[in-house]
C-alpha cells in the first residue's frame, strides 16, 4: 500500500503562527521546548514549516485546553511514535477534544463553510453528519470545532455515506466496550484505595484533578494502540503472500 507523499514545508514562520492562530514567539518557544520538529531549510537560510508543524501546533493547544501543563505535554508528545502524519496528529486532537464537554457551537450555513475553509455541498453535509461532526439545529448546524477540520479532510476521501455509518457503528460498539472495562479498571484499582477519605474534599478534589489529566492520557494510549493494529492488518489483508494471490478481488 502506497503512503501518499507529504506536502513540501512551504511556510515560513510568521505563515505558521498566523495560520496557527498563535504568536511567532509561541511557535519559537515550542521549538526550543522540543515540542516542534525544527523547520526545513531552505535558501538564504529561511526555515520552512509544513502540514506536520500545524497539526502538532493544533494538537498542543487541545491539549493546554484540556489543562496539561507544558512538562505534560512534552511527555505526551514523546510518547507519540516517531512516524506520525500530519493526519494521524489530527486524530489525536480529534479525539483529545471529545473530551471537551463545550466542543460544539450553533453556526448557521455561511459560518460553517468558514470555519470548514471551503463551501459545503448537501452531499458533503451529509458525509460530516454521518461521522457525528454536525448535527441540524433550527436554521443550522450544531458543529463539533474539535471533529470539523478532521472530518472535512475525509470529505475527500472515496469512501461511501453507508460505509462511514457502517464503519462508526463498528467504532462505536468497540469503544463503549473499551470505557466500560477502563471505567471498571479504574474505579476498583484507583478509586477504591480512595474511598475510605471519600468525605475528605481534598481527597475528592485530587481524584477528579487524576480524572481530568488522565483523560488525553488515555485517549491517546486508545488511538497509538489502534494506528498500530489497523496498519498492521492492512498490511496482512493487502500484502500478497509469497507464493499466492493478493487480498480477494484484487
Amino acid at each position: 500500500m502506497n503512503t501518499p507523499a507529504a506536502a513540501e514545508p512551504a511556510l515560513t514562520v510568521d505563515e505558521l503562527a498566523a495560520k496557527a492562530g498563535v504568536t511567532v514567539r509561541t511557535v519559537r518557544f515550542y521549538s526550543t521546548r522540543g515540542l516542534l520538529p525544527p523547520p526545513v531549510i531552505g535558501p538564504r537560510r529561511v526555515g520552512h514549516y509544513g502540514p506536520e508543524h500545524l497539526s502538532r501546533l493544533a494538537l498542543i493547544e487541545e491539549l493546554q485546553h484540556q489543562g496539561m501543563t507544558l512538562s505534560a505535554i512534552e511527555r505526551y508528545l514523546d510518547a507519540l511514535p516517531d512516524d506520525l502524519s500530519p493526519h494521524d496528529l489530527a486524530i489525536h486532537r480529534a479525539l483529545v477534544s471529545s473530551w471537551a464537554p463545550d466542543a460544539a457551537e450553533e453556526l448557521d450555513p455561511a459560518e460553517l463553510e468558514k470555519r470548514a475553509g471551503r463551501a459545503l455541498s448537501d452531499t458533503d453535509v451529509r458525509r460530516l453528519a454521518a461521522m457525528n461532526v454536525l448535527a441540524p439545529a433550527g436554521d443550522g448546524y450544531r458543529v463539533d470545532l474539535g471533529l470539523l477540520r478532521l472530518g472535512v479532510a475525509l470529505l475527500d476521501v472515496p469512501i461511501t455515506h453507508e460505509t462511514i455509518l457502517a464503519a462508526r457503528q463498528v467504532l462505536l460498539e468497540h469503544a463503549r466496550s473499551a470505557a466500560h472495562e477502563l471505567t471498571r479498571l479504574f474505579r476498583d484499582e484507583v478509586w477504591s484505595p480512595f474511598t475510605a477519605g471519600e468525605d475528605d474534599p481534598e481527597q475528592v478534589e485530587a481524584m477528579k484533578s487524576l480524572s481530568a489529566h488522565m483523560q488525553p492520557m488515555v485517549v491517546q494510549a486508545l488511538v497509538t494502540a489502534f494506528q498500530r493494529s489497523l496498519r498492521e492488518e492492512l498490511r496482512a489483508a493487502f500484502t500478497p503472500a509469497p507464493d499466492g494471490p493478493g487480498p480477494a478481488g484484487a
